[in-house]
């Protein structure tokens, strides 16, 4: 008898009496708030935002000290130290570095909270003044929360700034803030992806006199050292290297420059008393990613981020001291900012790493050694939609490329656990399961270390298909949040036990969630059987407005007669029975063609998304014509494979995507990919072009959480769009 029809028969029939669905909850439900008429909800458990989780803590500061010394002993930072660094020539002749990195050591919580104080006091020593601004220009690493904590020690006002950034981008921000906010240190993210004059606009809003950095970025600075008019301070950390630009920053600048150990020895030596913030002061200045126009510097306070860490502190189950977590996003990223904020005030462990150096055949990973998964074995992460895509095209090309009998093996386990989780009797549970989960996937788990038990996707909607094959193929639920940076991330999420894909939750125990009518897009709140609507959020975590930018901060920004301030986000959503939000379209994305049809730029782009062929897509629509057109950046993988098979001559990725042929195969792609998820036909691109080059934030093509900068990518490939048209 067929060994396959045995493995699934009595495991089935085992399974067929132990286990019965779960009748569906109410998740979110209907409250009556203020301010613009609308259909508002609310977390079913909490009838009033959430403002702290822990009794007696308002602040951040206090968060952090309280973990510090009721966890003292436990490890909190833990990092990598590099044994070798190698370079690598491929068969074509490109030079590759590879890193190969020792296991995580590990820095306890009192240790931490010590360097922390330490710190804190340096700050004083070197002369900066709690009337200025530090910027924390660096990778996400230690170092970086050791420095923001330190700032808040001492209330002073910190600039972080993603590592990437441009040189122009970053003298704006450096040079142009008058110091307002007196006793309070605030801290400004800005995020990897602006481009250089984005950030030298977001730097000189905030004048920084002291800048934390690592080589690369000392280097940057001291190109562009006679455009910063306001910095005094330089404090390195120390890395391979990094001598030759302290030397040069030493005899190029007027600039005090000290490394990050000094800095701390210099507070050990003459301690100073902190000057902690009070709830309602700013915290974070934390720039918006920019995908359209300059970014705004969006104000957090501490109530706002503590705000949105209490609430998920009740969302996600069993948070603590055994959890370990993989620290890898950018921390200029408020979802990022946010996760390490929750762990640390669990006391668990946050291992950092780099997505360069993930997993064991990551780019800069060594091969034969371990990435940074496989060395920490984290049980939590957090991850942005487009690395999630990636991860499943990954595993899915490495499945392909095996074929036989493992492939088909893959293709049955995975087709019988995408029947249970679809809610289907017939499929895969109990007993044979767990068959599967030995037989298949334990080794696609291993690629992050093998003990993941919750993700966190937040940035964008996840995709059906990448979240079911998240979950089945790392067993793994995913905590889908919807947030902004003007909410710190707080507005919905998906709790632990809905297995429901394409939403992104119901309300968090912080927040308000109302959808209001937007007559223009035909979305009200009225429609049936579920009502729709621009997505307002609610709440506590609510910021204060974008820095120096009155006029938007009153657009968007509200206050209602009952003192709730409110969020537009420009986002159209419905609600579901249960009350569940869907993200649904953007009030931005929809472009009116010729005949009055609409189209959601955003909506197409998700869908054409599933193509193999496709590894970032920009679907744009003249008003003036009657269909769209798409730029496509190609996955190099599928189409090189795809030309191999057709005996396809090329020499390059730039001439295989000038190839008629490939450009004819990947409408193909779209084309399928769109009728087989209803799309209209003017909504499917009736012409593309394909891009061998893939659009990275450091190209300033797309912003650091990876989400098209449509307007820059539009005045980038302006001639390739308007012959698209022709």
């Amino acid at each position: 008898m067929n060994p396959y029809f045995i493995g699934f028969v009595i495991p089935f029939v085992a399974s067929l009496l132990l286990t019965k669905k779960k009748a569906e909850k109410k998740r979110g439900v209907p409250v009556n708030v203020g301010g613009e008429a609308g259909y508002a909800i609310r977390n079913y458990r909490f009838e009033q935002p959430v403002e702290t989780h822990w009794e007696g803590i308002f602040t951040l500061a206090e968060l952090f000290e309280q973990s510090c010394k009721q966890y003292a002993h436990m490890p909190l930072h833990g990092t990598r130290k590099l044994i070798s660094r190698e370079t690598e020539v491929a068969s074509d002749g490109r030079s590759f570095e590879k890193l190969h990195l020792g296991q995580y050591e590990w820095k306890s919580y009192i240790e931490a909270f010590k360097a922390v104080c330490n710190f804190s006091s340096g700050l004083v020593q070197i002369g900066h003044q709690k009337d200025e601004r530090v910027a924390i220009f660096a990778d996400t690493r230690a170092e970086w929360q050791i420095a923001l904590q330190a700032c808040f020690r001492q209330n002073i006002t910190v600039v972080t700034i993603y590592a990437s950034l441009g040189e122009g981008a970053l003298c704006h921000s450096l040079n142009e803030t008058e110091a307002c906010f007196r006793q309070n240190i605030t801290v400004v993210t800005i995020y990897a992806s602006l481009g250089e004059g984005a950030l030298c606009h977001s730097l000189n809003e905030t004048e920084v006199t002291t800048v934390i950095c690592g080589r690369k970025e000392l280097k940057k600075l001291i190109d562009i050292n006679g455009q910063l008019d306001t910095l005094k301070h330089v404090i390195y950390i120390n890395e391979e290297g990094v001598s030759s630009e302290v030397s040069m920053a030493k005899q190029c600048t007027s600039w005090r420059v000290e490394s990050f150990e000094e800095v701390e020895r210099l507070g050990l030596e003459t301690p100073v008393e902190a000057n902690l913030p009070l709830p309602s002061d700013t915290a974070v200045i934390m720039y918006t990613s920019g995908s359209t126009g300059m970014p705004k510097g969006v104000m957090m306070s501490h109530r706002n981020v503590l705000a949105t860490v209490s609430a998920v502190m009740t969302i996600v189950p069993a948070l603590g001291k055994k959890d370990v977590y993989l620290a890898y996003l950018p921390l200029a990223h408020i979802l990022e900012l946010a996760a390490e904020t929750i762990i640390s005030a669990v006391g668990a462990s946050i291992g950092y790493g780099t997505p360069l150096t993930l997993t064991d055949t990551s780019n800069k990973i060594k091969k034969g050694t371990q990435g940074d998964a496989s060395a920490l074995k984290p049980t939590l992460m957090t991850a942005v939609p487009a690395i999630l895509d990636r991860v499943r095209d990954g595993v899915r090309k490495n499945v392909d490329a095996k074929g036989g009998v493992a492939k088909k093996l893959f293709d049955i386990a995975y087709s019988r656990r995408l029947a249970a989780v679809s809610g289907s009797w017939f499929g895969a549970w109990g007993l044979e399961k767990l068959m599967w989960e030995k037989l298949v996937f334990q080794k696609v788990r291993a690629i992050l270390g093998g003990r993941i038990r919750f993700i966190l996707s937040g940035g964008a909607p996840l995709s059906g298909d990448t979240q079911r094959f998240i979950n089945i193929c790392l067993g793994a639920p995913i905590g889908q949040g919807y947030g902004l940076t003007e909410t710190c991330a707080g507005g919905t999420f998906s709790e632990y036990d809905d297995t429901s894909v394409g939403r992104v939750g119901a309300a968090l125990s912080c927040s308000y969630i109302k959808l209001i009518d937007w007559v223009e897009g035909g979305y009200l709140t009225t429609d049936s059987p579920m009502p729709r609507g621009e997505i307002v959020i609610g709440g506590p975590n609510v910021t204060k407005g974008y820095f120096k930018n009155e006029a938007k901060t009153n657009e968007v920004y509200k206050d209602d007669e009952r003192g709730m301030r409110w969020f537009y986000s420009g986002d159209i959503g419905r609600l579901h029975p249960d009350g569940c939000l869907e993200i649904i379209d953007r009030k931005k994305d929809i472009v009116k063609l010729q005949h009055g049809e609409y189209v959601s730029l955003g909506k197409v782009e998700a869908t054409l998304s599933v193509s193999p062929y496709v590894d970032n897509i920009m679907v744009h629509a003249d008003p003036s014509q009657n269909y769209c057109v798409a730029l496509v950046v190609a996955a190099p993988g599928e189409l090189e494979n795809w030309a191999s098979k057709q005996g396809l001559a090329y020499t390059d990725m730039s001439d295989l995507c000038q190839k008629q042929e490939a450009v004819r195969e990947v409408l193909q792609s779209l084309t399928k990919a769109g009728k087989q998820a209803r799309l209209e036909k003017f909504e499917i691109p009736a012409r593309i072009k394909l891009i061998p080059e893939p659009w990275t934030p450091e190209s300033g093509l797309v912003t650091a959480a990876l989400k098209l900068k449509r307007e820059v990518i539009k005045k980038g490939y302006e001639s390739e769009l308007a012959k698209l048209y022709r």
